[in-house]
């Protein structure tokens, strides 16, 4: 979502800065442009930060073969990227 808006603000300020040649007296179009164009960059980046700060999980599965009983054992953990801080 933040990707996308960020692209959108990008866009429309690149459009208000360099394609529009309309003189208001009330705000600088140039400067408009380029503050959404600088605000379309942050929010496209802080959604890639996000996006890579995703949390991500292993499943670990370990077969055994239990010598008393001759049994068959398997035992599956789920890991996540804050769990192995301590291996």
């Amino acid at each position: 979502m933040s990707i996308g808006a960020g692209i959108v603000l990008f866009a429309i300020g690149a459009i208000i800065a360099f394609a529009l040649n309309v003189q208001v007296d009330w705000v600088n179009l140039d400067m408009l442009g380029y503050i959404l164009m600088g605000a379309g960059v942050v929010i496209f980046l802080v959604g890639l930060v996000l996006m890579m700060r995703r949390r991500r999980s292993d499943v670990i599965t370990h077969t055994a073969v239990d010598p008393a009983s001759d049994a068959q054992v398997t035992r599956r953990t789920t890991r996540t990227p804050d769990d192995t801080a301590g291996l």
